[in-house]
């Protein structure tokens, strides 16, 4: 499930509805610093994030319960030191859940992906 919440964001991401900078996919929830265009509100963002996953778990995986809890929780980042103390709070957050011990071990996260795509080059 969290490969496919990952390939959702690529999707929209390379559809031009939103920038992605970092992630992370925990367990019972998801971290996303991202960027919306004047034609994107950040709710439709959300909303084009669960429904997507919702939609194509159902279809691809077979997975029938609900996924998401209503709402979002939304913080505006307005300044490059709150952009980079965001990353580092999302980074971060599987270290401090116990589930690896440094972001670039935690296969669901931004960290993650950059880590490896470094060393691909």
């Amino acid at each position: 499930m969290a490969v496919l919440l990952i390939d959702v964001l690529r999707t929209y991401a390379r559809a031009g509805k939103f920038i992605v900078h970092d992630f992370v996919v925990m367990p019972d929830h998801l971290h996303v610093i991202l960027t919306v265009d004047e034609s994107t509100a950040i709710e439709k963002a959300a909303q084009l994030i669960k429904g997507g996953f919702s939609y194509r778990a159902r279809k691809e995986l077979g997975y029938q319960g609900e996924v998401w809890q209503p709402g979002f929780t939304e913080v505006r980042i307005a300044s490059k030191s709150s952009f980079l103390q965001h990353r580092t709070y999302v980074d971060q957050n599987p270290v401090k859940a116990g589930l690896a011990d440094s972001p670039e071990k935690y296969p669901y996260g931004s960290a993650f992906l950059k880590m490896k795509k470094r060393k691909s080059n």
